[in-house]
């Protein structure tokens, strides 16, 4: 069936488009889309480290705090493996919108699955949100790229006001789901995510008309053979390897714990397969290999700072349980409504943010400088855990919420400057055959710090907190300065990001 003719469909709106606080109104349709998918994802992820935690009596799983801040790193690992497999498929077969909506539909299942009270379904649910939130994480964003030029100055205040979506969602959704888990049953909580995600594929659709690459044809389409055969080898490469998994299960071999050893394994294979894959494709240019060279090292940083940023679902939430305050001036929180402050904070800074660069214009810092400040401030928000988880001498102490809540005050201002700067220059730095993947190649440093994350995470409780947090944070504290020694190199080789 061919598609109709929409000859704007991958053309950026026109320069004067500044429906959405000065930005082009498909801007508001993608920040919608990320508000609902933040809200049921990070509404899910600040719950599920304490579900498998908690007891079975109490409808949890029952792991010892370690496993189940890996078994929990080990998901995001493979929620962003896929992303790979999402940026191809929709260069090649789906297409970048449809690509995003049947990610957002396969997320949706995979929330009312995990509302279903029985520990296959919470398999089988987070099974469905990885391949789901691999097909839409990259490609929404590179629809927001599609929406500037690549002059266009605006391109990083949209950005921000896109992650500011992002983060609204990230604030509501441990309210809701953290409030339903902890006082009507874990479940319960996943179904609000459930309801969330819903939501936010209604308001998608409704706002297709105006967004670029919008059409149903994927931009650099396979052949019609070769597409089919792509699909034939998809489809029976999963199903081998679903029925292989089943098999090595039964024998005892592919335990829990071996199965977040190879996802950890394969985070750090995929990358390095994949940056060779681009600097020997023939459909790369000599000025698109040059542009990935710089991007390599904004990859490591990212997978740096995410280290950190990630344990905020993860050990933080446990620290949170255990061993802070659940009460300030009196009102009484449930421990996961922590999660929610970075929300919160992230939120109120991405306008503000948005509205300096905007004002500086070209006088604003490299974005290399913005990354690697990022960078420094994860490591500083570590850091300042140190301070109230000293001088104890067990572990029934409880610190002030305020600890945790400047802790992610850090944290939130460094992922606004990182993740904002990180995926526009990501989507100027792109080879042009390579859009999307290379987006996906970006999320892989997500993959990365996550698999990363799932083999220190088993520390925790093991060495002192003090310990724990000085060491993480000092490492990230070290890959920032490198980045800022290295800003002469990266502002001349990373033209045209500024």
């Amino acid at each position: 069936m061919e598609e109709p003719a929409d000859p704007e469909a991958d053309q950026p709106p026109p320069r004067d488009d500044h429906a959405f606080l000065g930005h082009p109104r498909g801007l508001a349709t993608l920040s919608g889309l990320e508000v609902w998918e933040r809200f049921s994802f990070l509404g899910m992820q600040a719950i599920l480290v304490l579900y498998f935690a908690d007891t079975v009596a109490n409808g949890g799983l029952g792991m010892n705090p370690g496993t189940a801040a890996s078994v929990s790193a080990a998901y995001g690992t493979m929620v962003y493996l896929v992303s790979v497999a999402g940026g191809w498929l929709a260069d090649r077969i789906l297409g970048s919108y449809r690509a995003v909506l049947w990610g957002g539909i396969l997320i949706a299942c995979g929330h009312y699955a995990m509302a279903v009270p029985t520990a296959a379904m919470t398999w089988a649910g987070l099974g469905l949100i990885s391949a789901g939130t691999g097909l839409l994480k990259p490609n929404v964003a590179s629809m927001v790229g599609k929406l500037y030029r690549t002059d266009d100055d605006r391109r990083d205040a949209g950005f921000a006001l896109y992650y500011m979506g992002i983060n609204i969602g990230a604030f509501a959704g441990p309210l809701i789901t953290g409030w339903l888990g902890e006082h009507q049953g874990w479940h319960w909580g996943f179904s609000a995510a459930a309801v969330g995600m819903t939501a936010g594929l209604v308001q998608y659709v409704l706002g297709r008309r105006h967004l670029a690459g919008r059409k149903h044809s994927a931009e650099f389409a396979l052949a019609p053979e070769a597409m089919r055969s792509a699909v034939r080898k998809i489809v029976g490469g999963l199903l081998a390897v679903a029925a292989l998994a089943t098999v090595l299960a039964g024998l005892g071999w592919l335990t829990m714990g071996r199965f977040v050893d190879l996802l950890t394994l394969i985070s750090v294979i995929a990358p390095v397969v994949y940056f060779a894959v681009m600097f020997r494709s023939p459909r790369v240019s000599a000025e698109e290999r040059g542009r990935l060279r710089p991007y390599a090292v904004l990859f490591l940083a990212s997978v740096a700072f995410n280290f950190i940023l990630f344990q905020a679902y993860s050990t933080m939430m446990l620290l949170a349980s255990t061993n802070a305050e659940t009460s300030i001036l009196g009102f009484h929180f449930p421990a996961s409504w922590y999660a929610s402050a970075l929300g919160a904070f992230e939120v109120a800074l991405a306008p503000v943010v948005a509205a300096l660069w905007v004002r500086m214009g070209r006088r604003q810092p490299h974005a290399s400088n913005k990354i690697a400040i990022g960078v420094l401030l994860g490591g500083l928000s570590f850091l300042l855990m140190i301070i109230p988880t000293s001088g104890h001498g067990g572990d029934t102490y409880k610190m002030a919420a305020w600890w945790i809540i400047g802790s992610y005050l850090l944290l939130g201002l460094g992922d606004i400057l990182l993740e904002t700067s990180g995926m526009s220059a990501t989507t100027k730095l792109a080879p042009k055959a390579f859009s999307s993947q290379t987006m996906a190649l970006w999320f892989l440093s997500l993959a990365l710090a996550n698999g990363i994350q799932a083999q220190v995470v088993k520390l925790y409780g093991e060495v002192s907190n003090p310990v724990y947090f000085g060491v993480n944070g000092g490492i990230a504290i070290a890959v920032g300065l490198a980045v800022i020694a290295l800003a002469p190199w990266l502002r001349r080789t990373m033209h045209p990001v500024h």
